[in-house]
């Protein structure tokens, strides 16, 4: 079995408008729930072998604040990925080394949301998996989906895969205030 993390960037910063959006930083929300989402990770014992993150800089800066990561993953920054559709997400996950056991995908919505449900397709979205109906009403910033994967990345598909877990930075109790 695969695992595939798809995480998505926490919250940033719309305090410079003289900013391109590639540019824009997490603001201090989104810097807190990054670091909230990597104590939820390391609890899970959730340890990529490697990372594909967009090149935006508030996907770079919520990668930082997983780090340090279990077992040193390899770590590929991609313009492709920034603001990438769903079907340009899948061909990435497709390329992936079959070496690769679990892999962690960084980018943005809506494109990982797309990702997500097409991945549970319609038979995985109704059950009663953790996070279902929290995955099937949005893709919050900072939020995370574990899913499980039987086939090589190279044969992935829309209903694919099974969602394991969601989780949200408002759903931890560090972020209720």
């Amino acid at each position: 079995m695969r695992q595939l993390l798809l995480l998505r960037h926490a919250k940033s910063s719309w305090d410079d408008p003289s900013l391109p959006d590639h540019a824009r930083p997490l603001n201090a929300r989104g810097k807190r729930a990054a670091l909230a989402m990597a104590g939820v990770m390391r609890g899970l014992g959730l340890a990529p072998d490697i990372v594909l993150v967009s090149s935006a800089r508030r996907t770079l800066q919520t990668l930082e604040a997983l780090a340090p990561l279990p077992d040193s993953p390899m770590i590929e920054p991609m313009d492709d990925l920034y603001l990438a559709p769903w079907e340009r997400l899948l061909d990435t996950l497709q390329a992936a080394p079959e070496t690769a056991r679990s892999l962690l995908l960084l980018g943005h919505n809506p494109g990982l949301h797309d990702l997500a449900l097409a991945l549970a397709g319609p038979a995985g979205m109704a059950s009663n998996a953790p996070g279902t109906q929290r995955l099937a009403d949005g893709y919050p910033t900072g939020a995370l989906a574990e899913f499980s994967i039987a086939a090589p990345w190279r044969m992935l598909q829309a209903g694919g895969a099974r969602l394991v877990r969601f989780v949200a930075p408002n759903d931890l109790p560090e972020m209720a205030s």
